[in-house]
């Protein structure tokens, strides 16, 4: 599927530009620093297999914290609500994404939602299979159908990068298997866990995911029922109350629509029954969103009439 350059949606994405100066890219992990800060790209991948472009669409990005939407759609299908939800909470929080306060102050100790770290590392305790390779094979596996690209993979680099800095998700673990949470083995999951956020790919890619979520499950160019509708719509719910971190309730006013930000600068976003977007924008503001790609999303929202509210 190739994407059709748009001039309107390229001016669009000059005038988000001008906020890139005011970010800075995630150097808390070393791989993600080298990212050009004025780098700034757009997907929209409609239900009918049309797809607009701006910007360097086919420049890669990791998936970092978008992966959690993922990953929590696998095993939500695979153990259904009540097992997975036993272990991780329904509700948002207005802590940091990485923020271990509400373990020690919520009882029981259980990560509030799986938008969160400690939410996301528990959920991929939960992937099936019995070794590493196992595990992020069968999560790879699903990606792919979801991008309907079989050359979906992980990068090295990231992952390695993360890994050997992530001691703070390591602290989050070790909390919750204290309190039995967390049941699997601390290192395996944080192996995993990194492999996970390092998967790569481009915007029109995203914007794909993006157009499932949106067909609550179905894959445009496939038919196939990739995700069902049931965890289609609760996996919309959590990008609608916890997908852009601590700053979920500003951007539902601004933009107002599902949406699952990384900092890798990565954005997917969802038009209901319409489209998928796929934003590529390594500048973030301080609460770890990508800030000329929050900017583009809230100038579209208006152009557009794109808010679900």
């Amino acid at each position: 599927m190739v994407c059709r350059h748009n001039d309107e949606l390229e001016a669009l994405v000059k005038e988000a530009k001008k906020v890139t100066d005011e970010g800075e890219v995630a150097s808390y992990i070393p791989a993600l620093a080298k990212a050009d800060k004025h780098d700034l790209s757009v997907a929209i991948y409609y239900s009918n297999n049309i797809c607009l472009s701006a910007g360097d669409v086919e420049k890669t990005f990791t998936l970092q914290s978008i992966s959690k939407v993922l990953s929590l759609a696998l095993v939500l299908m695979e153990y259904g609500k009540d097992k997975v939800f036993s272990y991780v909470g329904q509700e948002p929080t207005g802590d940091p994404f990485n923020s271990i306060i509400k373990l020690e102050t919520m009882n029981p100790s259980k990560p509030l939602n799986p938008m969160i770290n400690a939410g996301a590392l528990a959920v991929t305790s939960l992937i099936r299979g019995k070794t590493a390779k196992e595990r992020l094979d069968y999560l790879l596996s699903f990606i792919r159908r979801l991008t309907n690209n079989q050359k979906i993979t992980y990068c090295r680099e990231v992952a390695e990068s993360e890994y050997s800095t992530s001691m703070i998700n390591r602290a989050l673990c070790y909390y919750m298997k204290q309190y039995g949470i967390f049941e699997d083995e601390v290192e395996a999951v944080m192996d995993l866990y990194t492999k996970q956020c390092a998967i790569e790919m481009n915007s029109l890619d995203l914007a794909k995911i993006g157009s499932v979520f949106a067909l609550n499950g179905r894959h445009p160019e496939t038919g196939e029922q990739v995700i069902s509708k049931d965890v289609a719509r609760i996996c919309k719910t959590f990008m609608v109350t916890c997908g852009m971190y601590n700053a979920s309730g500003e951007f539902a006013i601004k933009v107002g629509i599902p949406a699952k930000s990384g900092v890798s600068g990565g954005i997917m976003g969802i038009s209901p029954y319409d489209f998928g977007i796929g934003i590529f924008g390594p500048a973030l503001d301080e609460k770890g969103n990508s800030i000329a790609g929050v900017k583009l999303l809230e100038i579209m929202s208006e152009m557009y009439r794109l808010s679900i509210f």
